[in-house]
Protein backbone atom coordinates (compact mmCIF):
# COMPACT_ATOMS: atom_id res chain seq x y z
CA UNK A 1 0.00 0.00 0.00
CA UNK A 2 1.45 3.40 -0.92
CA UNK A 3 2.34 5.82 1.86
CA UNK A 4 -0.20 8.63 1.54
CA UNK A 5 -1.88 10.87 4.09
CA UNK A 6 -5.26 9.37 3.25
CA UNK A 7 -4.01 5.82 3.67
CA UNK A 8 -2.35 6.62 6.98
CA UNK A 9 -5.35 8.40 8.47
CA UNK A 10 -7.75 5.75 7.14
CA UNK A 11 -5.64 2.94 8.52
CA UNK A 12 -5.33 4.61 11.91
CA UNK A 13 -9.10 4.93 12.07
CA UNK A 14 -9.56 1.17 11.82
CA UNK A 15 -9.04 -1.41 14.51
CA UNK A 16 -6.04 -2.93 12.72
CA UNK A 17 -3.61 -0.90 10.60
CA UNK A 18 -3.53 -3.05 7.59
CA UNK A 19 25.53 14.71 8.94
CA UNK A 20 25.37 16.05 5.75
CA UNK A 21 28.23 17.33 3.65
CA UNK A 22 30.37 18.06 6.71
CA UNK A 23 30.94 14.31 6.96
CA UNK A 24 31.95 13.87 3.32
CA UNK A 25 35.62 13.61 4.18
CA UNK A 26 35.07 11.00 6.88
CA UNK A 27 32.91 8.86 4.65
CA UNK A 28 35.37 9.14 1.76
CA UNK A 29 38.10 7.79 4.01
CA UNK A 30 36.33 4.44 4.39
CA UNK A 31 38.28 1.39 3.32
CA UNK A 32 35.39 0.19 1.18
CA UNK A 33 32.37 2.14 0.00
CA UNK A 34 29.22 0.37 -1.11
CA UNK A 35 27.35 3.44 -2.40
CA UNK A 36 27.90 6.78 -4.07
CA UNK A 37 29.09 9.10 -1.32
CA UNK A 38 27.07 12.07 -2.57
CA UNK A 39 23.88 10.00 -2.53
CA UNK A 40 24.72 8.83 0.98
CA UNK A 41 25.30 12.28 2.47
CA UNK A 42 22.08 13.70 1.02
CA UNK A 43 19.87 14.30 4.07
CA UNK A 44 16.27 13.16 4.14
CA UNK A 45 13.66 15.87 3.37
CA UNK A 46 12.58 16.09 7.03
CA UNK A 47 16.20 16.52 8.09
CA UNK A 48 18.55 13.90 9.47
CA UNK A 49 18.30 13.08 13.18
CA UNK A 50 21.92 13.52 14.26
CA UNK A 51 23.71 12.66 17.50
CA UNK A 52 27.41 13.22 18.17
CA UNK A 53 30.23 15.47 17.13
CA UNK A 54 30.28 16.79 13.55
CA UNK A 55 34.06 16.27 13.60
CA UNK A 56 33.84 12.58 14.54
CA UNK A 57 36.05 10.41 12.31
CA UNK A 58 33.32 7.83 11.80
CA UNK A 59 29.82 8.43 10.46
CA UNK A 60 27.21 5.76 11.15
CA UNK A 61 23.90 6.05 9.32
CA UNK A 62 20.91 3.88 10.19
CA UNK A 63 17.82 3.34 8.07
CA UNK A 64 15.07 1.98 10.30
CA UNK A 65 11.36 1.28 10.35
CA UNK A 66 9.52 1.97 13.60
CA UNK A 67 7.53 -1.26 13.14
CA UNK A 68 10.65 -3.38 12.59
CA UNK A 69 11.36 -5.88 15.35
CA UNK A 70 15.05 -6.12 14.50
CA UNK A 71 15.32 -2.33 14.68
CA UNK A 72 13.72 -2.41 18.11
CA UNK A 73 16.19 -5.08 19.23
CA UNK A 74 19.14 -2.99 18.02
CA UNK A 75 17.93 0.11 19.84
CA UNK A 76 17.25 -1.83 23.03
CA UNK A 77 20.48 -3.80 23.28
CA UNK A 78 23.19 -2.42 20.98
CA UNK A 79 22.55 1.27 20.45
CA UNK A 80 23.03 2.24 24.13
CA UNK A 81 26.53 0.70 24.02
CA UNK A 82 27.42 2.45 20.76
CA UNK A 83 26.15 5.73 22.19
CA UNK A 84 28.14 5.43 25.41
CA UNK A 85 31.37 4.13 23.86
CA UNK A 86 31.49 5.98 20.57
CA UNK A 87 28.86 8.72 20.10
CA UNK A 88 29.22 10.39 23.49
CA UNK A 89 33.02 10.17 23.27
CA UNK A 90 33.20 12.04 19.95
CA UNK A 91 34.26 9.05 17.85
CA UNK A 92 31.01 8.45 15.94
CA UNK A 93 28.45 10.75 14.40
CA UNK A 94 25.16 8.83 14.38
CA UNK A 95 22.55 9.67 11.76
CA UNK A 96 19.04 8.18 12.00
CA UNK A 97 16.81 8.09 8.94
CA UNK A 98 13.29 6.69 8.63
CA UNK A 99 12.55 3.92 6.14
CA UNK A 100 8.90 3.08 6.90
CA UNK A 101 7.99 -0.43 5.77
CA UNK A 102 4.26 0.06 6.32
CA UNK A 103 1.62 2.60 7.28
CA UNK A 104 2.05 1.97 10.96
CA UNK A 105 5.76 2.76 10.76
CA UNK A 106 5.06 5.92 8.77
CA UNK A 107 2.54 7.13 11.34
CA UNK A 108 4.92 6.32 14.20
CA UNK A 109 7.74 8.21 12.47
CA UNK A 110 5.46 11.21 12.13
CA UNK A 111 4.66 11.06 15.84
CA UNK A 112 8.38 11.01 16.67
CA UNK A 113 9.01 13.98 14.39
CA UNK A 114 6.13 16.01 15.84
CA UNK A 115 7.00 15.21 19.44
CA UNK A 116 10.68 16.02 19.07
CA UNK A 117 10.30 19.30 17.11
CA UNK A 118 13.79 18.97 15.68
CA UNK A 119 15.50 17.92 18.92
CA UNK A 120 17.53 14.75 18.24
CA UNK A 121 17.66 13.65 21.87
CA UNK A 122 13.88 14.02 22.20
CA UNK A 123 13.41 12.12 18.93
CA UNK A 124 15.39 9.18 20.29
CA UNK A 125 13.40 9.29 23.53
CA UNK A 126 10.18 9.01 21.53
CA UNK A 127 11.65 6.33 19.26
CA UNK A 128 12.59 4.35 22.37
CA UNK A 129 8.98 4.53 23.54
CA UNK A 130 7.75 3.35 20.16
CA UNK A 131 10.28 0.54 19.84
CA UNK A 132 9.80 -0.75 23.39
CA UNK A 133 6.00 -0.80 22.99
CA UNK A 134 5.83 -2.29 19.49
CA UNK A 135 3.70 -5.20 20.64
CA UNK A 136 1.01 -2.72 21.67
CA UNK A 137 0.72 -0.53 18.57
CA UNK A 138 1.82 -2.85 15.75
CA UNK A 139 -1.30 -4.85 14.94
CA UNK A 140 -4.53 -4.66 16.86
CA UNK A 141 -5.80 -1.39 18.34
CA UNK A 142 -3.00 0.52 16.62
CA UNK A 143 -4.78 3.87 16.56
CA UNK A 144 -5.57 3.92 20.26
CA UNK A 145 -2.16 2.65 21.32
CA UNK A 146 -0.23 5.00 19.06
CA UNK A 147 -2.31 7.88 20.36
CA UNK A 148 -1.49 6.78 23.91
CA UNK A 149 2.26 6.70 23.20
CA UNK A 150 2.02 10.09 21.49
CA UNK A 151 0.48 11.41 24.69
CA UNK A 152 3.42 10.11 26.71
CA UNK A 153 5.71 11.91 24.27
CA UNK A 154 3.89 15.19 24.84
CA UNK A 155 1.32 15.35 22.04
CA UNK A 156 -2.27 16.01 23.03
CA UNK A 157 -5.19 14.77 20.93
CA UNK A 158 -5.32 17.83 18.69
CA UNK A 159 -1.57 17.77 18.08
CA UNK A 160 -1.69 14.05 17.34
CA UNK A 161 -4.45 14.44 14.76
CA UNK A 162 -2.70 17.38 13.13
CA UNK A 163 0.54 15.43 13.03
CA UNK A 164 -0.72 12.27 11.32
CA UNK A 165 -2.80 14.38 8.95
CA UNK A 166 0.21 16.23 7.56
CA UNK A 167 0.48 15.58 3.82
CA UNK A 168 3.79 17.46 3.74
CA UNK A 169 5.30 15.03 6.23
CA UNK A 170 3.90 12.02 4.40
CA UNK A 171 5.41 13.24 1.12
CA UNK A 172 8.77 13.86 2.78
CA UNK A 173 8.88 10.36 4.27
CA UNK A 174 8.04 8.84 0.90
CA UNK A 175 10.72 10.86 -0.90
CA UNK A 176 13.33 9.87 1.68
CA UNK A 177 12.40 6.21 1.44
CA UNK A 178 12.41 6.27 -2.37
CA UNK A 179 15.86 7.88 -2.42
CA UNK A 180 17.26 5.25 -0.07
CA UNK A 181 15.74 2.46 -2.12
CA UNK A 182 16.76 3.72 -5.56
CA UNK A 183 20.15 5.31 -4.82
CA UNK A 184 21.42 3.37 -1.80
CA UNK A 185 19.71 0.02 -2.48
CA UNK A 186 18.14 -0.11 0.96
CA UNK A 187 15.58 -2.91 0.90
CA UNK A 188 15.32 -4.00 4.52
CA UNK A 189 15.68 -2.63 8.02
CA UNK A 190 17.79 -1.97 9.84
CA UNK A 191 20.42 -1.09 7.25
CA UNK A 192 23.56 0.72 8.37
CA UNK A 193 26.32 2.56 6.55
CA UNK A 194 29.53 2.96 8.54
CA UNK A 195 31.76 5.35 6.62
CA UNK A 196 30.08 4.09 3.47
CA UNK A 197 30.29 0.38 4.27
CA UNK A 198 26.87 -1.29 4.28
CA UNK A 199 25.81 -3.57 7.13
CA UNK A 200 22.33 -5.11 6.94
CA UNK A 201 20.67 -6.41 10.06
CA UNK A 202 20.74 -5.97 13.84
CA UNK A 203 24.13 -7.59 14.41
CA UNK A 204 25.62 -7.97 17.90
CA UNK A 205 27.81 -5.19 19.22
CA UNK A 206 30.99 -7.06 18.28
CA UNK A 207 30.28 -6.66 14.56
CA UNK A 208 29.75 -2.93 14.91
CA UNK A 209 32.90 -2.60 16.99
CA UNK A 210 34.93 -4.26 14.25
CA UNK A 211 33.79 -1.79 11.60
CA UNK A 212 33.99 1.25 13.84
CA UNK A 213 37.42 0.39 15.22
CA UNK A 214 38.77 -0.37 11.74
CA UNK A 215 37.69 3.09 10.58
CA UNK A 216 39.11 4.76 13.68
CA UNK A 217 42.48 3.25 12.84
CA UNK A 218 42.41 4.12 9.13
Amino acid sequence: MPVTRRNITTALATVALGAGLSQLGAIRSAVAQDVNVFDLVTPVPLGDVVLGSPTAPVTMIEYASMSCGHCAAFHETTFPIIKADYIDTGKVLFVFREFPLDLQAAAASMVARCASKGDAAKYHETAKLLFSNQDEWVGQQSAAQLRHIAGKAGLDEAAFQTCIGSQEMVDALRIGRDHASAKLKVDSTPTFFINGKRLKGAYPIEEFRKLIEANLKS
